[in-house]
This record gives structure tokens, C-alpha cells and sequence, in this order.
């Protein structure tokens, strides 16, 4: 969500303090002392604040310890780099998901390696993936974090079948929401479809956190389909 005033998570009143306080930064979670935070108490470190998009949603993922995606999702889909539309939700979607399922294992130290990786690949997927090549670039995300979960290869065979599944499965249930696109909506439905996919497969329950997801940024999508998406506000 992009906030052209106050805070740089929520958007409201920032207030300034009297005396600094040591404050965590709601991306990258490190102490700083500060005395601005928005009335809220939300606080955004100057480094956060000035990275791009694929550069925050790398190291939050990096350093977060979540286990939920679609929390994380939603908190770096309100920072202002992140825009309502853009190719840094290709990334987005395998970076949340590998972050959680790597914490959830109780394995962070495979993450980062693989989180790096899953930006090199999502940054080969163009913008308006989905309308011009008809393949949806939260889709394709889904596939990289299968494919970098099972380590496959072109030469792989069972790992090669799941990462192509990946990819069927969420581009279908972005199919059938319809058109035009909403990268939040994609992005939401392509993460549960991941956390189904997992859970089928493997065996393993992912965190689906928040539960119904309700969209807080359909007031930016000058295209939102409103009731019609399975994520707008009743």
C-alpha cells in the first residue's frame, strides 16, 4: 500500500517524541533508536524505507522467523516500494513461501541460499506476464518455490512433476477468479493454493495464519472486481 504521508507501514500521524525511544523496525525488526513512530506505534528504519521492492521482500524474508506467508505477504504488500500492481509480486510469492516453510522445519540456514536463488528466477518474469503470455507470474512462483523446495532440474522426475503441478494448480484457481488482474489477488489466491499443494503432497500443514484473507488495498485498484473477488471486504 503506498502512503505518500506519515507512516511508512500504515499511513497515519507520525508523532514525535520528546526524548528517543528504542523502537523495532516492523520489516526488518532491528532495534533503532528513534523519536518518530506513527500514532499506531509502527516504526520503519531509514534502511527499510529507501529499498526497492525486491530488496525488502529479500531481506525480510531472509531475517523473518514467521510461519505464516500470508502474514508476511500482507505486511510487505503495505510497505510503499511495494506497489498495487508489479513484477515484485512474482517474487513476492515463492520468497514468503520458502521463508515460511524453512522456519516452520526448524531449517533457516537453507533459506537465505534458496530465497536469493527464487529472486534470480522471479526477475526473469516479465511484467504483464499474465495478460500477454497467459501465465500469471504469482503462478510461476509458486513452481520456483516447488521447484528450489525439492531441488529439481529439468532432469528431475518426481521433483520435475510437482514444480509443473505447482504452477497448473495456482494458475487454475487464478483462472477461474477471473479477470483483470489484481496482483493481491493473485498473490493470495497462488499462496493458498501453494499451502493446499503442500499439505496434499507432503503431508505438511503450513500456517495459513490470518485465515479469510480480507483485501486491504482494494481502494488502490481502480480495476477491482469488489464483491466479486473472493478477498473483498464484506
Amino acid at each position: 500500500m503506498e502512503h505518500r504521508s506519515g507512516c511508512a507501514f500504515c499511513g497515519k500521524e507520525l508523532r514525535y517524541m520528546d526524548r528517543p525511544e528504542e523502537l523495532p523496525c516492523v520489516f526488518c525488526h532491528g532495534l533503532f533508536s528513534t523519536q518518530a513512530k506513527c500514532v499506531e506505534g509502527h516504526f520503519v528504519c531509514d534502511t527499510c524505507h529507501s529499498l526497492s521492492a525486491n530488496d525488502l521482500i529479500e531481506h525480510f524474508t531472509i531475517t523473518n522467523t514467521s510461519t505464516s506467508p500470508l502474514r508476511m505477504a500482507i505486511i510487505l504488500m503495505k510497505s510503499p516500494s511495494v506497489k498495487m500492481h508489479g513484477p515484485e509480486h512474482h517474487f513476492l510469492v515463492p520468497a514468503v513461501l520458502l521463508s515460511a516453510f524453512y522456519n516452520m522445519q526448524g531449517e533457516s540456514g537453507k533459506k537465505e541460499a534458496k530465497i536469493r536463488k527464487a529472486r534470480q528466477r522471479a526477475e526473469k518474469i516479465l511484467g504483464g506476464f499474465c495478460g500477454f503470455y497467459g501465465n500469471c507470474g504469482a503462478a510461476v512462483g509458486t513452481g520456483i518455490f516447488m521447484s528450489l523446495m525439492t531441488d529439481a532440474t529439468p532432469l528431475s522426475r518426481k521433483e520435475w512433476r510437482l514444480s509443473n503441478l505447482m504452477t497448473a494448480d495456482s494458475l487454475r484457481a487464478i483462472a477461474q477468479a477471473g479477470g483483470p488482474r489484481c496482483c493481491k489477488r493473485d498473490s493470495f489466491l497462488a499462496i493458498l493454493e501453494a499451502l493446499r499443494f503442500v499439505k496434499d503432497e507432503f503431508l505438511v500443514e503450513m500456517d495459513a495464519g490470518p485465515g479469510k484473507v480480507e483485501c486491504e488495498f482494494h481502494d488502490l485498484n481502480k480495476e477491482c472486481l469488489k464483491a466479486e473477488c473472493p478477498f473483498y471486504p464484506a
